[in-house]
Parts: structure tokens; C-alpha cells; sequence
């Protein structure tokens, strides 16, 4: 073994890339019961898919993070520390509100069931920010790229609890049990939260309440320029956008081409798993090799060519008759799928993460994830109306179109040719 595969070991095999995937599943399994398992609870229930569309605007709370986070910069709960307590309050607090919301009917309670879930999405939210800024103040500049990837990959893993194992569930169980089985698997996430040290306090003393709010955005600003740190934050919400809106709808896409809950829970979901795995670990290790620059472009192309596994999928459907075939054409779709959202978003975490001050982990992490998150949210809350008037064909087509301007943004943001360069202070000097 020479001296470069033995360092690559000895980086991913540590406690601090253990503490990566309980922060991945941790953060991962909220999102996902608002992604996939809520849209087949409200389908399964009737409800049109305009409904479920406008019900990503639940999810709002992600684009807002950044307004409290630099009070969680400053504030400790329960002597745990200003990481730690914020995270036991937030993963106590989804553990009661996802296992309420199976005890309601959305036939009866839809503007209830849209409270909990806001509720959800708001303490979800705010485990990010704090399992976010705990992550980046444990990993070294080195370990970024590979702990993200593991973070990242943990998170994607977390969707098979409410994408395959519910759902596989739901068949079986009444969904109030269904949706008690799912809070419950926030629990190794609070363990893991009881047992892990408190990171180093990095942020300034004795700040006035004007420093803790300003001070996050404009350190961001005047460190990379005002048109540099426009172009970054453009990018940071172009890059997923035709990716985000592609997905948005993809368990209601799939119902509606014919398959079943219990073929998306027994095909589907598994099928994202090992290339998820794979796209994440390999990103991860090739980007200790090419950097997070190069990673960007070539991990990007994967996840805007995966769309068109969905444009392919809704011309041959939707199918009367579910046979062998149909099942195969799905699981490669969704493998690829996962193979380029797998590869993109852990250069993009990474590349987040090597974004911020380490004096302002938790406030500036939150602005870059709450603009990524505005897709998601805002543009998404409209996909239903998009695809009821275009087509599930058209609509796909769009998505990849979409997905075009943040590549090309990336020619400003992470030159192929440019490594971005590190100050002492762990900072990123912009490249543009």
C-alpha cells in the first residue's frame, strides 16, 4: 500500500467520519418524510397533485434559517453547548410532531396536517443549522470534501426509511403506526447528540446584538467582493435547481405511471441506494484527488444527464400492466438518478462548507443552504400546476434546461484550471 492509499484510509476511517453519517441520517430523515413519504400519504388519500405541490411551501422554514441562526451562534441550551443543545431540542421535538401526524386525516385535517408539517420543516430546519456549523467545526479544511460526502450520503440513505421501509409499511400497518415506527428512527440521532463533544468555541467575545446579525454577511461580502460574492450566491441557487424540481415530484410521478407503494418501496427506493452509496463515497475520495472545482463540473453533468432517465421513463408511460420490464426501467432511472444527485450534492455541500468563516459556521452556512433551499421550496410549490398544464414529458424537459445556467455559472465561480485557494484562517479566497 503506498503512502497516498494509506492516507486516503486513515481519513475515512476515523470517529469524526462515524459522527458524519449519524449527522447525514439525522438531518436527512425529516426531509425526507416531507419529500416522500407525506406526498404518497396525501396520493394514497386522494388528494390531487396541485395539493401536494403547493404543500412544499410547508418547507419555507429552510429558506428563512439564516434569520435565527446567529442567535444560535451565541446561545447554549441546556449546558450542552451551543451545537449540542440546539440539536437535542430540535431531534426531541421532531420525534413527537412525525409521529402526530399520522393520527390525522387529510381528507378532514389537510390545513392541520400543513401546520405539523411547517412545524417539521421549522425544527428540521433548525437541527441543520446547528448539525451543519457542528460539522464544519469538527472537520479540518482537508476532511471537507470526504466528511460532506459521508454526510451527504448518510442523508440520502436516511430517505429509505420514509421512501421504503413506510411506505413498504403502509401496506401492512394503519398509518398512525407507520408514521410512530418512522419518529422513532430520530433516536440514534439523540444518542448520538448525548454522546459527542461540544466543538471548540470560535465565535468573537462580548459581540452587540448589531455584530451578531451583520457582521456573518458582511465579513462574506467584503472578504470576496460584492460581485464575486454575488456570482457565489447565484450559482449556490442555480446549480440544483432543474435537479430540485425534477425530484420535487418524483413519488407522485411514479404512482401516477402506474407502479404501486410497495414497488416504489421494494424497486424504487432500493434502487438509489448503492449508487447513492457509490456516488457519494467515490465524490468524496475523487475530490481529495481533483478538487472541489473540478468536482463541480464533472459530478454536475452526471446529475443534469440523470434528468433525462425521467423524460424517458414518462414517454413509455403510463403503464397499464406492471411487468419485469417496467420494474427494471424504473430501478435504472432511479440509480442514475441517485448515481448524479449523489455525486452533485457532495461537491456542492462541499463546496458550502469551504465557503464559510469558521468565526461564523452556523450564520453563514444557513444563508448558503436557505438560498439552495429556495427551489426546493418557492419554484417547487408550483411544480404541480407546471406538470397539470405541461406534462409530466414537457415538464422533465424544462427541468433539464433549467439545470443549464448554474453549469455555466461555473465558469466565474470554479474555473476547471483554478484550485481555490485557503488564508490561515481557513477562508476561501474566491477564484473569479
Amino acid at each position: 500500500m503506498n503512502d497516498t492509499q494509506h492516507s486516503i484510509l486513515k481519513t475515512v476511517f476515523t470517529t469524526k467520519m462515524l459522527i458524519c453519517i449519524f449527522t447525514g441520517f439525522a438531518s436527512g430523515l425529516p426531509f425526507y418524510i416531507l419529500l416522500q413519504l407525506l406526498p404518497a400519504w396525501l396520493e394514497s388519500e386522494g388528494i390531487n397533485i396541485q395539493t401536494i405541490g403547493v404543500f412544499s411551501l410547508t418547507q419555507i422554514p429552510y429558506i428563512f434559517k439564516f434569520v435565527w441562526a446567529p442567535f444560535m451562534d451565541r446561545i447554549s441550551l441546556f449546558g450542552l453547548g451551543r451545537r449540542r443543545g440546539w440539536m437535542l431540542a430540535s431531534q426531541m421535538t421532531l420525534l413527537a410532531f412525525i409521529a402526530i401526524l399520522g393520527f390525522l386525516s387529510p381528507s378532514l385535517n389537510i390545513w392541520l396536517i400543513a401546520l405539523i408539517s411547517f412545524i417539521i420543516a421549522l425544527f428540521s430546519a433548525t437541527q441543520d443549522i446547528a448539525l451543519d456549523a457542528f460539522r464544519r467545526e469538527l472537520l479540518l479544511d482537508n476532511e471537507l470534501g470526504l466528511g460532506n460526502s459521508i454526510h451527504t450520503n448518510a442523508y440520502r440513505i436516511a430517505g429509505l426509511v420514509p421512501g421504503t421501509l413506510s411506505l413498504i409499511l403502509s401496506n401492512y400497518l394503519p398509518w398512525n403506526s407507520v408514521f410512530i415506527i418512522t419518529a422513532l428512527f430520530m433516536l440514534p440521532a439523540i444518542i448520538m447528540t448525548l454522546m459527542v463533544k461540544e466543538p471548540p468555541n470560535q465565535a468573537p467575545k462580548n459581540q452587540s446584538i448589531e455584530d451578531i446579525i451583520t457582521k456573518p454577511f458582511s465579513e462574506f461580502i467584503t472578504r470576496n467582493g460584492l460581485k464575486s460574492a454575488m456570482l457565489i450566491l447565484a450559482f449556490i441557487f442555480l446549480y440544483k435547481l432543474g435537479d430540485s424540481m425534477a425530484t420535487s415530484l418524483a413519488t407522485p410521478f411514479y404512482l401516477k405511471m402506474g407502479f404501486s407503494r410497495l414497488d416504489l418501496g421494494l424497486i424504487a427506493k432500493n434502487a438509489s441506494l448503492w449508487p447513492s452509496v457509490f456516488g457519494a463515497l467515490i465524490g468524496g475520495i475523487l475530490m481529495i484527488k481533483i478538487g472541489i472545482n473540478r468536482a463541480l463540473w464533472c459530478f454536475g453533468v452526471v446529475q443534469v444527464v440523470s434528468i433525462f432517465g425521467f423524460i424517458w421513463l414518462s414517454i413509455q408511460g403510463p403503464y397499464t400492466v406492471i411487468n419485469l420490464e417496467q420494474k427494471i426501467s424504473l430501478a435504472l432511472v432511479i440509480g442514475f438518478e441517485a448515481l448524479g444527485v449523489g455525486l452533485g450534492s457532495a461537491a456542492f455541500v462541499a463546496f458550502i462548507a469551504k465557503t464559510t468563516n469558521p468565526l461564523y459556521t452556523a450564520t453563514q452556512y444557513a444563508l448558503f443552504s436557505s438560498i439552495a433551499s429556495v427551489p426546493r421550496t418557492l419554484i417547487n410549490s408550483t411544480t404541480g400546476f407546471m406538470v397539470a398544464y405541461l406534462g409530466w414529458t414537457t415538464f422533465f424537459i424544462l427541468c433539464a434546461i433549467l439545470a443549464i445556467p448554474g453549469m455555466l455559472l461555473l465558469f466565474k465561480v470554479a474555473p476547471w484550471n483554478t484550485k481555490s485557494q485557503e488564508n490561515n484562517n481557513g477562508q476561501i479566497n474566491s477564484s473569479i
